[in-house]
């Protein structure tokens, strides 16, 4: 009902960036929250960063000042704009959504498959 893809992920030098992309398409009546986390190997997966249908956010402390996430409401689309990476931020990183389809009557959360970013020093 709900698909979400991510795109933009890659091999990124250390103080590089990275843009990434997540698509969300289907029976689409609303979005609440749009959100990226992350999972390195060994780690648990941990919120990165989050924008409301409002536009507010909230960011994990690691990545507050280098990291910048953005929506478009138009295109269901969310973005996460990485600036100054570092090795620890190394991970696969997966789009995440509130969604409420049409003729449901509440939100339900998806999840991407993920993207890869790795970031050499």
């Amino acid at each position: 009902q709900v698909q979400l893809v991510e795109s933009g992920g890659g091999l990124a030098q250390a103080g590089g960036s990275l843009r990434l992309s997540c698509a969300a398409s289907g029976i689409i009546r609303s979005m609440n929250s749009m959100a990226w986390y992350r999972q390195a190997p060994g780690n648990q997966r941990e919120l990165v960063a989050l924008v409301l249908s409002d536009g507010s956010t909230e960011y994990a402390e690691s990545v507050k000042g280098r990291f910048t996430i953005s929506r478009d409401n138009a295109k269901n689309m969310v973005y996460l704009r990485m600036n100054s990476l570092k090795p620890e931020d190394t991970a696969v990183y997966y789009c995440n959504a509130d969604v409420r389809i049409w003729g449901a009557t509440s939100h339900m959360n998806y999840w991407g498959q993920g993207t890869q970013v790795t970031v050499s020093s």
